[in-house]
Formats: C-alpha cells, sequence, structure tokens
C-alpha cells in the first residue's frame, strides 16, 4: 500500500512536467532549473515516504480510519420519538449524507474544493496554483487544501506552533488525506466533514448548527442558509450570524452564494435575488435549562452516570457526553407538554393569591432562621465573604437596593431590589412535583419536578420528600378491605385517645373540620378525610403491619410504626406515592416506576434494556375495594371539585392530602391507564397559606391534575381509555351497596 501510495503521490507531482527531448539543445539554467523540480519532487516523494512510515509520528492505523473517533453528545427521546435533550462535551450528532440538504454539499463544494470529486485527496492542481500564485506573483491565492485533508487536520491532530511541527502536519494530513479517499467513498468524506466541523455558539457537527442557527435539520437548509453555514466554516467566530459585526456574516455568506453562482450550481438570477435577503436567522441557544422535561432530564443525567460507571466500553467506563449514546425513555413529549402547561397555568394563578396573601405581612416570623441560612448559602454572600467583607459590610450589601434579574411568570424581569428581598421574594415561590405513569407498564410519561428550572434546580419528583397527609390513609384502608371489611363498615365519628409507647404520652387526633358525631362508613370516612376514623382503624390494626404493606407497595422513605402515620406524617416522594397508588389500578400488582427502556451506542448496538419488576402485593379483589372507596373521594368527598368545577364525567378515584398548617397539599388521582400524583409546597415549610380553604390539597394540587387530563382526555391520539374500572371475575365477599350492608346487618334482606 505504501508503494502504491508513493507512486500516486510521485505520479501526481510530475503530472505538468512536460519533456520536449526531440532536437532541442538545454541552456545550461534551463537544465539546472529542471533539475532542481526533479530533485524537489524526489524530496517531497522521501519526505512522504518518511511520513507514511511514521518517521514523523505516528498515524491513524486502519481501524482508526475505519472508526474516527470524535466527542459525540448522547441523545435522549421519548417514548413517540422526540429528541428530548442531549449531553455532551461538545454539541455533536453525526449525520449520513443522505440526510445533507443538496444545497449544504453544493455550497461547501463551491467554496472549498470545486475539484472535490476529481482528486484523490490532495489536489495538485490547486497546490500549483497556490505556488505560484502566492511565491512567484505574490498574490492571494485562497486555501489551498481540500476537503479530505480539512477533516484529516480536524480528525486527527492538534494545533502545533512551530513551523517544523506545522510541516509534519501538512505530510501527515496528505498521507492519512489519501488513507481517507481508499477507505470511503466521496460522499462518505463529505458526511464525515460535516460532521466534524465547528460552526460556533457550542454547535458541533452540521446537526447541531443547522437546529441552533435555523431551528431546522440538516435536510431542510435552503441554499442562503446552507451558504451562511459555509461560510462560518473559515472562522466561526469571526463570521457569526448572531453577533454579525460589520456585516460580516452577510458579506461572507454573499461570497458563499458567488462561488455557487461561478461554479454553475445556482444560476445569475437566483444568486442576486438571494443576495438581497436578510440573514433571518431563528437562533436559539442550546440550553440545559431551557425546553421539555428540564428536571427529569436532570434526573435522567444522575441515573445515566451512574450506569456508565458501572458498564464498560473496552477496558473504559462509557462516557455519557462523548460517546453518543441513544436514551429512550417512557416519556411521551405530548403528554410531558400538557403537564408543564398545567402546573405553570395554576401556579401563576396560586401564586398571586400566595403573593397576596402575605401581601404587608412577615411570611417568615415563625422561623426567621430561614431567611438568616439563606443569606449564608447565596453565592453573593459567600464572595463578599472570601473578599474578606466583615459581617456590617455584607449586611449593608444585602440592603442596598440593585439591578437584579428575578424569575417571573411573565418571563425575567430586571427590578430595582435588595439582595435581602430577592431571597425573601424566592422563598415566598410555591413549587409542584408532578409525575404521571401507565400502572401496567411502570412507564412514567409525565414529570415535572418544579416551577422553573433555571431559577429553582431541586427536583420535587424523586428527591424531593414532604409530608404526605391524607394520601396516606388508604393505605390503612387497604389492611381494612384486606381484613374483610366492607366499605360500608361503620365507626363512630368521635375523639379517641391512643397512648403513645414510643413518647409515654397519649395522642388525641382531631378532626380538620372540628365537627364529630354520629356513624360514618369508611367510604364516607376517606371520602371526606375524617381522622378520628383513622385512628380507629390504626389502633385496631396497630402501626407495624401498615408500615410493611407500605414497604411492599413501594415506599422507600423511612416510615416510623407511630400511630400518627395514620394522618400521615411521613415524608414521601411523589415518585414513590404515585409508584404505590398504581397498586390500585394494576389489580393489585405493583409495578416499579421505570423512566428509561433501553440504551443504544452510537451504532444502534443496545446495551441496556429495562424490564420493570412485577410483585402482587394485594389481591385484585382488594385493590378494587380500594378504587370503590377513592372514587368516593372525587364523587361526594374532598376531591368533588373535578366533577363540579372542571366537570369530569369519567370514573376517577383520588385521595387529596393536606398537612400541619397547610405546608403540603396534594392530590393523587387514577384512572384506568394513568396514576398521577402532584404536591405544591414552599421550598420551607413554614411559608404557607394561613387558611385551611386556601392551603387544603383541593386548592392546591388538584386543579393540576385537572388540568393536565383534560387535556390528555381530549388528545384522541393519546387514545387513554375514560372507561370505568373493570371489577373482578371473582365475587367481591363484601357488599358496596351500603343501603343493602344496612339492611342485611340488621337481620333483613332487599324484599322484606
Amino acid at each position: 500500500m505504501l508503494f502504491f501510495e508513493n507512486r500516486l503521490t510521485f505520479s501526481f507531482l510530475t503530472e505538468t512536467i512536460i519533456v520536449q527531448s526531440e532536437n532541442v539543445k538545454y541552456k545550461t539554467p534551463i537544465r539546472i532549473f529542471w533539475i532542481l523540480i526533479i530533485l524537489s519532487i524526489l524530496f517531497v516523494v522521501g519526505l512522504l515516504s518518511a511520513t507514511a512510515f511514521g518517521v514523523f509520528g505516528k498515524l491513524p492505523t486502519f481501524e482508526e480510519l475505519e472508526r474516527p473517533e470524535s466527542n459525540l453528545a448522547s441523545e435522549v427521546y421519548t417514548s413517540d420519538n422526540v429528541l428530548l435533550g442531549k449531553y455532551y462535551k461538545e454539541n455533536r450528532s453525526n449525520v449520513r449524507y443522505e440526510d445533507l440538504s443538496p444545497n449544504l454539499v453544493n455550497a461547501l463544494i463551491a467554496t472549498e474544493d470545486i475539484r472535490f470529486d476529481e482528486h484523490p485527496g490532495i489536489d495538485l492542481r490547486g497546490l500549483a496554483r497556490v505556488f505560484v500564485k502566492t511565491v512567484i506573483l505574490q498574490q492571494d491565492a485562497g486555501g489551498g487544501s481540500t476537503i479530505t485533508q480539512q477533516l484529516s487536520k480536524n480528525l486527527f491532530h492538534d494545533r502545533p506552533q512551530s513551523l517544523i511541527e506545522r510541516i509534519k502536519q501538512k505530510l501527515k494530513e496528505w498521507i492519512i488525506s489519501i488513507r481517507l479517499e481508499k477507505n470511503y467513498t466521496k460522499k462518505e468524506i463529505i458526511a464525515m466533514y460535516f460532521n466534524e466541523v465547528e460552526f460556533g455558539h457550542n454547535s458541533y457537527g452540521i446537526r447541531s448548527a443547522s437546529n441552533t442557527f435555523f431551528s431546522c435539520s440538516e435536510s431542510e437548509l435552503n441554499i442562503q442558509q446552507a451558504a451562511v453555514l459555509v461560510g462560518l466554516l473559515k472562522a466561526p467566530t469571526y463570521y457569526s450570524p448572531v453577533n454579525n459585526r460589520e456585516n460580516r456574516s452577510l458579506i461572507r455568506r454573499n461570497t458563499v452564494i458567488g462561488q455557487m453562482e461561478k461554479y454553475e450550481f445556482i444560476t445569475t438570477e437566483e444568486a442576486d435575488s438571494l443576495k438581497l435577503l436578510p440573514l433571518e436567522l431563528k437562533y436559539k441557544a442550546q440550553s440545559h435549562t431551557e425546553g421539555l422535561a428540564t428536571y427529569f432530564r436532570e434526573v435522567l443525567r444522575q441515573e445515566l452516570n451512574t450506569w456508565c460507571k458501572e458498564n464498560f466500553k473496552g477496558n473504559e467506563p462509557y462516557n455519557l457526553y462523548t460517546d453518543g449514546l441513544r436514551i429512550y425513555t417512557t416519556l411521551d413529549s405530548r403528554m410531558q407538554k400538557y403537564a408543564e402547561e398545567a402546573a405553570r397555568e395554576h401556579l401563576e394563578s396560586l401564586q398571586k393569591t400566595f403573593f397576596k396573601h402575605w401581601k404587608n405581612q412577615n411570611a417568615f416570623k415563625e422561623q426567621p432562621q430561614i431567611i438568616e441560612s439563606a443569606i449564608k448559602n447565596s453565592q453573593r454572600y459567600k464572595s463578599l465573604k472570601n473578599a474578606g467583607k466583615s459581617r456590617k459590610e455584607i449586611d449593608e450589601i444585602f440592603n442596598t437596593k440593585d439591578t437584579i434579574t428575578v424569575f417571573t411568570y411573565d418571563g425575567e424581569k430586571d427590578t430595582l431590589i435588595t439582595p435581602l428581598d430577592s431571597i425573601k421574594y424566592y422563598k415566598k415561590f410555591l413549587h409542584p412535583g408532578f409525575m404521571s405513569m401507565d400502572p401496567k407498564t411502570g412507564h412514567v410519561k409525565a414529570w415535572v419536578g418544579g416551577a422553573n428550572y433555571k431559577h429553582f434546580q431541586y427536583d420535587h419528583v424523586r428527591y424531593g420528600k414532604r409530608q404526605v397527609g391524607s394520601t396516606f390513609k388508604p393505605f390503612l384502608y387497604t389492611l381494612a378491605m384486606q381484613e374483610g371489611f366492607s366499605p360500608c363498615y361503620k365507626l363512630p365519628n368521635v375523639p379517641i385517645t391512643i397512648p403513645d409507647p414510643h413518647t409515654g404520652e397519649d395522642w388525641t387526633p382531631k378532626n380538620s373540620d372540628g365537627k364529630y358525631g354520629g356513624m360514618l362508613s369508611l367510604k364516607e370516612a376517606l371520602a371526606n378525610s375524617v381522622n378520628v376514623i383513622s385512628a380507629n382503624l390504626i389502633k385496631q390494626f396497630r402501626p407495624q403491619p401498615v408500615v410493611d404493606l407500605t414497604k411492599k407497595l413501594g415506599l422507600t422513605s423511612e416510615i416510623p410504626p407511630y400511630h400518627s402515620i395514620a394522618l400521615g406524617t411521613p415524608d414521601v416522594s411523589v415518585y414513590e406515592m404515585v409508584g404505590a397508588y398504581s397498586t390500585f389500578a394494576n389489580k393489585g400488582v405493583r409495578t416499579e416506576p421505570i423512566f428509561i427502556t433501553r440504551i443504544e451506542d452510537k451504532n444502534g448496538i443496545v446495551l441496556y434494556e429495562k424490564i420493570p419488576k412485577k410483585m402482587e402485593v394485594i389481591s385484585e379483589e382488594t385493590a378494587y375495594l380500594m378504587l370503590e372507596l377513592l372514587k368516593g373521594v372525587v364523587d361526594h368527598g374532598t376531591g368533588v371539585r373535578l366533577k363540579l368545577k372542571y366537570g369530569f364525567t369519567q370514573a376517577i378515584a383520588g385521595k387529596t392530602g393536606t398537612t400541619q398548617n397547610h405546608s403540603d397539599g396534594w392530590f393523587m388521582g387514577i384512572t384506568p391507564e394513568l396514576v398521577s400524583g402532584v404536591w405544591v409546597g414552599c421550598e420551607d415549610r413554614s411559608v404557607h397559606f394561613r387558611s385551611i380553604s386556601l392551603g387544603q390539597g383541593a386548592n392546591m394540587a388538584l386543579p393540576i391534575w385537572a388540568l393536565y387530563m383534560k387535556n390528555v382526555y381530549a388528545d384522541k391520539d393519546l387514545n387513554i381509555s375514560q372507561e370505568d374500572f373493570r371489577a373482578p371475575a371473582r365475587e367481591l365477599g363484601v357488599e358496596l351497596d351500603c343501603s343493602k350492608y344496612e339492611n342485611q346487618n340488621a337481620g333483613t334482606s332487599e324484599g322484606e
């Protein structure tokens, strides 16, 4: 192969030498000239031979040429095949030649290498032109490197500084270029070139550049857009169309269009009209804090980093930021959009109410140390402290007004405000946690971890754990159903006192509405979240069996075996709660929530597939009885506004939850094919609504579920069932009709 390369190189270097020897008497200077030319050629051939043998440094092997390495972004896709985001060191994704717009290929060839289809990697005619114009005529001849040479430079070399090293590099480029031409077709070289080049603004490769500058794919680029991008290759920063200083980008674009006209890729009329057009950018910087599912993508990133550390590519662990992995998730882009829209719509309104609720009031009176802690954790405080400022000086700065950019639901706004007031402002923001899941497959369909990832980066789905309030009660009622209780079984609605063996004190819970008296069925008690009935049940069953059941249902948070858990004192995440509630919709089978289905390498080889774990936790009959109980919450209990305000007529099982002092509002909603959970609250529990009417789960959390499901049901393409829950084939063994149940217990039948 080396001999062939040298012979090929020699033939191209001597292709312009015409020897006319017949009857010609050379003069000495001419003879010397040709001798020097031939010696120069032999010298160059010798240098190339030495380079090919590796005298000037190692050259890439055949395998490396077959699989050139570059930093590829890992891509995240939804279940409906929408690109959700990327993780990268360089924002680069490979394309095939067939993906490229012909306008792009034409612009590149016209501008960089018009003889691309004719030369074998090195254009001797072009080199001769550069030599004559530059050395002899002292004119600007432009570049002499071919597209293949530019590719070899990008693929395999650093940028040396010394003249000797630059000469060595150029020789290597020539050899590599010839080898590239042997190993790849011209089309493959064009595709590789567009995959490797940098366009500036954190865009590596043509796919990233097309999306960044024009919000389109590489196949959709028109002539003027292609000309802008090809023009950028000369100097991405200098010719940046985003800045377009002194119209540099526009002038450069028109130069490329002129080259396309010169080489007849377009007509003169087309060129003239295109040159008159403005740049018309649709620039959008790629940001991890924007787009769909920002909170989810960060949780996913941490999961993937763990996976990469535990899985190897050869001797090295996979790298999420450079290996070009393709991650397929369970999220549905449409449902994710509906979830984010629902959270934003409700919280924008609720936030205004919250600010008004605390106007001219001190929201931090209960826990003043919250602000002090926030000050000390702020970047401003740390910077001032490191600069040697005293606490007095720092306090003065924190109480001096400054122009600060703050988040609002109407967009970021520059506001004249003190740093201290900006901290108080952010501390009064309400945050959501929302997750929606298919109870049968375990596939998470939507995930909203907060109000705005750029400003509030803590995820309230997986990592946020808050008191669950009355949403915990269904776990206690599940035990009752397992023990053969009927939803119609009645208990006295009276105060109850239970000795607490852990504290040695008596525990006497109270109903949130302060009302007592009479007998209540379990269905009525759960529908209206009556605390003393839950206390009565946990007194009968004891706390430990309840804790054991919650573990089987998938709760991993620590739950102490205290009687007070009956009212929802444990801190649990939305992620755990949705997984547990899905058991009721899935006939008693708990399906592990999952959000990754598979991971592929850059070549499409499957590296990992996730199959959710399933386990029968309760019987199908018990699960159905719980659905009947929870439907009562929506039909005539604390969740009735789903029917009255939002107009739902479908079968919905659900449970509201409100914690002490209204710090946390919850709603868990169950339909046959979707289980969704919502939490809303402030970052600090001591900051909350002061009234039950505003701070209850039905007001804080339920509306997000309602707005989300309205859109989900309206989207016929999603095909989400609106049917009722299916009853088990086997008889339940208990009576659901409470009038019949009462008659039976009174010793009468329906006919009597």
